[in-house]
């Protein structure tokens, strides 16, 4: 009995082995679901648009899209969530435009046609050279950056080393640590994860105003996350709550729509 129980344990302790190495392996796959698209991809909207690319490296290209309009009041940088690319997201430039703000959207490494080899070190670096670039026709007093789920830890860290008008944070997490002690809570991830993305570190950091838009009914990304943000400086951040939201849904909420209003025309 006591060898069956020892050769248990070990088992138990090879599989549990095999399935760290595998999560660090293939977490990318995990994390990460892009949308690709050819070089030569037209895109096309019922708003006027150009295409943007930005090099902040020899050999990657940063795909972009730069949705205007007459006399800007300013304008939103987004970051999108995780999945697909702005081929998708750019429907969601008319939240904004609509209230005479010109968006930009980009992809991140490996999304749509943006190229090169990802990392989280690198692709910050990707979004400061967007921002740093964009900020050369736009004063940061009319520069607001949008993060919408995976984007917020990339808006959170833009924010934290430049001074735009606002900060805005759309179902944020408070890390991918904690998202992934929630998905998976037996793998050591301190170790095992290669992007950390701390939006909780780095919010701290930010000088303007932050607004943080979460549903109560957030089953991926629980609105816990947002409450445990807002607490890390109380004072400058803003929490609000879409009643009956999920993660993927809150652009179907009048309430939504009435807050960002609210935010863009303040």
């Amino acid at each position: 009995m006591v060898l069956l129980s020892i050769s248990g344990w070990w088992i138990a302790g090879i599989i549990y082995v095999v399935l760290a190495v595998i999560v660090y392996l293939v977490q990318e796959r995990f994390i990460f679901k892009p949308e690709k698209l050819p070089a030569n991809f037209a895109y096309k909207y019922d708003a006027p648009f150009r295409e943007l690319n930005f090099e902040p490296e020899q050999g990657v290209t940063i795909n972009g899209l730069h949705f205007y309009v007459p006399k800007p009041k300013g304008l939103i940088l987004y970051f999108h969530g995780n999945s697909r690319s702005i081929k998708g997201w750019g429907k969601y430039a008319r939240d904004f435009f609509r209230y005479q703000y010109d968006v930009v959207l980009v992809d991140y490494r490996g999304f749509g046609k943006s190229t090169g080899k990802r990392n989280e070190k690198k692709m910050l670096a990707d979004m400061q050279f967007v921002y740093e670039t964009l900020a050369v026709n736009y004063h940061e007093d009319h520069l607001i950056v949008y993060g919408r789920s995976m984007g917020s830890g990339f808006a959170a860290k833009i924010a934290s080393d430049n001074n735009p008008r606002y900060l805005i944070l759309d179902a944020p997490y408070y890390s991918f640590r904690k998202v992934a002690e929630r998905l998976m809570p037996i793998l050591p991830h301190r170790w095992l994860l290669r992007f950390h993305l701390r939006t909780d570190k780095w919010i701290t950091q930010v000088q303007c105003h932050t607004y943080i838009l979460h549903g109560t009914k957030d089953r991926l990304i629980p609105i816990a996350q947002s409450e445990a943000l807002q607490q890390l400086n109380p004072q400058g951040i803003t929490l609000i709550r879409i009643e009956g939201g999920g993660h993927n849904n809150l652009p179907s909420f009048p309430s939504y729509h009435n807050f960002i209003r609210d935010i863009l025309l303040d």
